[in-house]
């Protein structure tokens, strides 16, 4: 195999790197479908028209951060306004560390498969030179040049692997971003609402 033993562990970085990419992704914008203004207007018309049920069916129907945040405040109805939020905020602890997951492990495989690619490459280069030091005579352009071209190529792979997971990685993080300030958003409107003077 071209690039040697460091190819197998390159290509496992690269198999776990999608696989968080996409299901990173597909989880984010299924998130992202209610972290909506229009969401959260739904819900406060409701809890000023006294539909405290169909507030919860809508936020147990719509299974989104922002719904299960507000859910748990709607159902804390009744209870004063401090343990109201922070049973808001506690949830919302929880949801923001499930949007993180495997973030760290698709960070890990932005930095590690660079640091593999140059290792078989060190690796290589040094396998080379010990199979120029052991050929008898002259040293063929063509031993060196073929030594020198399997090491590189794991330095090439480990790129490849590392910069999309980078950028993957940031993408990532700018999605997550865009949720909490909806949840922080949503959290403030409900707690006004709770505030104001008809509640």
């Amino acid at each position: 195999m071209a690039g040697g033993w460091a190819m197998i562990p390159l290509l496992l970085l690269s198999i776990v790197g999608i696989y968080i990419f996409v299901e990173r992704l597909l989880s984010l914008k299924k998130a992202q479908a209610a972290s909506s203004m229009r969401f959260v207007d739904r819900i406060k018309n409701m809890v000023l028209a006294g539909d405290i049920n169909g507030a919860k069916l809508l936020c147990a129907q719509t299974n989104t951060p922002v719904s299960r945040m507000l859910q748990k405040g709607i159902s804390r109805l009744g209870n004063p306004l401090k343990d109201i939020e922070a049973a808001i905020e506690n949830v919302g602890k929880i949801e923001v560390s499930n949007l993180e997951k495997n973030l760290s492990t698709l960070a890990t495989v932005a930095g590690a498969a660079p640091m593999l690619g140059f290792l078989g490459t060190v690796t290589g280069m040094i396998q080379a030179f010990i199979a120029i030091a052991q050929a008898e005579g002259s040293v063929s352009p063509k031993l060196l040049s073929s030594g020198i071209y399997e090491a590189m190529v794991t330095t090439a792979a480990g790129l490849i692997i590392g910069l999309p997971a980078y950028v993957g990685y940031n993408y990532l993080v700018s999605k997550i971003d865009k949720i909490v300030h909806a949840m922080e958003y949503s959290a403030i409107e409900f707690m006004d609402l709770l505030q104001e003077p008809q509640l």
